[in-house]
Formats: structure tokens, C-alpha cells, sequence
């Protein structure tokens, strides 16, 4: 078996879907700094080079006014035990464009392995980029992500992103979201993770909305025990007229985990709100006693509201 295909088998292992072969699918393949696989469909071009000390450029661009039917696929990965990734993202949604991007990265087998993303989007007028980014990175907790984008929305644009890590060991993560808003533009920024163990999850998104009528959301959902520690820092600041923004952070704890939310929110214009939610505590003793009464045992139950929690 190839490279290429064992990075397609550890994808679908994690729960990816099994798209590579739809030739109606654009996506993305690569392992470390290798380039397996890219496929372009009409209106989507996908452009990759290897650059100095193993980094990798990837650049996709969704042309003036097409909406790409079906989700982009991007599957990224390190297979050995130790071994670095380092990928250079540029993402250009021209004006009244759309496009869905789906981007698993999988770590099965990691004891020392490290992910590092640097991300630049722009979202032009009127267009929509939603991006959905799961990972599975084995039970050793060997991986450390670190993830830094800079996001622009022109006028009427649309953002939407979900960072999702349910299964397997955290290890480390550290990733860094900002974007900028223009005139009537929304974004969504979402975070869903559960570290256990030593797992350390350190999180910042901020949305700057300066456009009239700008709209955003931070919603932040974390659960953390054993040793694991999450630190969540989320930022809203609305400086024009009738934007608005709402932070929302919820974060379970169990054992000797530790949490720490700090919610900004600034209002810099007297037509424009920000409003925030923080809330960091055990589960719901309510329900933990409805589920208990049902059957199930204290961890079982906890596991349940958690997942709720993280799948909502």
C-alpha cells in the first residue's frame, strides 16, 4: 500500500467520508511535506508547491460568482510516530462565490509529531467560505497543533468555521483566529474539543466587526479532566454602526483540570453592541441525576452531557 492510499485509509478510519474517487469532489492529500494527491473541479483551482524546509504552499481560489456544489476535501496527516507538518494556506472566495471546505487531519499513530498552519483567507463581496476541521490524533497524545489565520470579510460576505477534536488525546493545541469584518458581513467562529490526561488547549478567536452592520459569534464549548488544562480567550470588537457580536464560552471540568475563559468584548460606536456568556463549572447535577435514574453510572452519565455539550 502506497502512501497515498494510507493516508485515505487512516482519513476514513477516523470518520472521513470515502469522496477521493468522486471525480465531482475537488480535494487535497498530504503527508508531512508530500504532496499525494489534488483534484480540481470547474470554478475551483487548487495550487501546491513544496517550498524550503519541508513547508508546504497550498493556495485555493473559488472564482467570480461560482458556488462549488459539493464540499472541498482536504486531508492532511503525519503517519509515522515523529515527523513535523507545515503547511502555508491562502484562500481567495472571489465576490458572490461559495464553497465548503471539509479538512481532516489525522495523527493515528503520533508519539511526537507536530502540525503547524498558517492560514490567509478572503472572503470578497458577497461571497460564503465555511470551513469544518476535524482531528483525530490517536491515544498517545503526541501531537501539538499550532494554527494562526488571518481571515477578511468584505461587504455581504459570509464566514463560517467549526474546530472539532472529539476523539483521541488532545496533546497540545494552540491556534489563533482573527478576522475582520466590512459592511453587513457575518461570521461564526465554533470550538469543540475535550482534553483528558496532561492534554493542554490554548484557544483565541476575535472578530474585529468594523463594517456597519457587521455581524459575529465566538462560541466556545471545552471539556477537560484528569491533568488537562484549557485556556480560551475570545474577543469581540465592534467599532460601526448597528454591528453587532455575542461571546459565548462553556467549559466542563472534572478531576484536577483546569479551566480559564476570558471573554473581551469592546464597544467602540453607540449603534453597535457586544454581549458575552462565560460559564465554567461540573455538569449539570440535574441532569446527571435524570441519567443516573435511567440506568447509567456517574462517568457514564457525565460522558453523555459532555457529548451533548460538544456535539450541540
Amino acid at each position: 500500500m502506497d502512501d497515498y492510499q494510507m493516508m485515505v485509509e487512516a482519513y476514513k478510519e477516523a470518520g472521513g467520508e470515502d469522496v477521493f474517487a468522486d471525480s465531482e469532489v475537488a480535494h487535497v492529500v498530504l503527508e508531512r511535506d508530500n504532496i499525494l494527491g489534488a483534484h480540481e473541479v470547474e470554478g475551483l483551482s487548487v495550487d501546491l508547491k513544496n517550498r524550503e524546509e519541508g513547508l508546504v504552499g497550498v493556495k485555493i481560489e473559488v472564482k467570480e460568482g461560482y458556488k462549488i456544489q459539493k464540499p472541498v476535501h482536504m486531508c492532511f496527516g503525519v503517519l509515522p510516530e515523529k515527523g513535523v507538518q507545515k503547511i502555508d494556506m491562502e484562500i481567495e472566495v472571489q465576490e458572490e462565490a461559495e464553497v465548503e471546505v471539509m479538512a481532516d487531519c489525522v495523527f493515528p499513530s503520533a508519539a511526537k509529531v507536530k502540525h503547524i498552519m498558517n492560514a490567509d483567507i478572503h472572503i470578497r463581496k458577497g461571497g460564503s467560505y465555511t470551513y469544518k476541521e476535524n482531528h483525530y490524533h490517536g491515544e498517545k497524545g503526541g501531537v501539538e497543533v499550532i494554527a494562526n489565520s488571518d481571515i477578511k470579510l468584505e461587504e455581504n460576505s459570509y464566514l463560517y468555521t467549526i474546530f472539532s477534536l472529539l476523539e483521541g488525546r488532545v496533546g497540545k493545541i494552540d491556534f489563533d483566529y482573527e478576522a475582520e469584518l466590512g459592511d453587513f458581513s457575518t461570521m461564526e467562529m465554533l470550538a469543540r474539543m475535550q482534553g483528558a490526561e496532561d492534554d493542554e488547549i490554548k484557544i483565541r478567536e476575535a472578530g474585529k466587526l468594523k463594517g456597519r452592520g457587521a455581524r459575529g459569534l465566538l462560541d466556545s464549548k471545552i471539556a477537560v479532566q484528569d491533568d488537562a488544562s484549557a485556556e480560551i480567550l475570545n474577543e469581540l470588537t465592534a467599532s460601526a454602526p448597528e454591528s453587532q457580536g455575542h461571546v459565548d464560552c462553556t467549559e466542563i471540568i472534572k478531576d484536577e483540570a483546569v479551566a480559564r475563559a476570558v471573554p473581551i468584548v469592546e464597544v467602540r460606536d453607540p449603534e453597535a453592541k457586544v454581549t458575552h456568556e462565560a460559564a465554567i463549572g461540573s455538569v449539570d447535577d440535574t441532569q446527571l441525576q435524570t441519567l443516573m435514574a435511567r440506568g447509567l453510572d456517574k462517568e457514564e452519565a457525565s460522558e453523555v452531557i459532555i457529548q451533548g455539550m460538544l456535539n450541540d
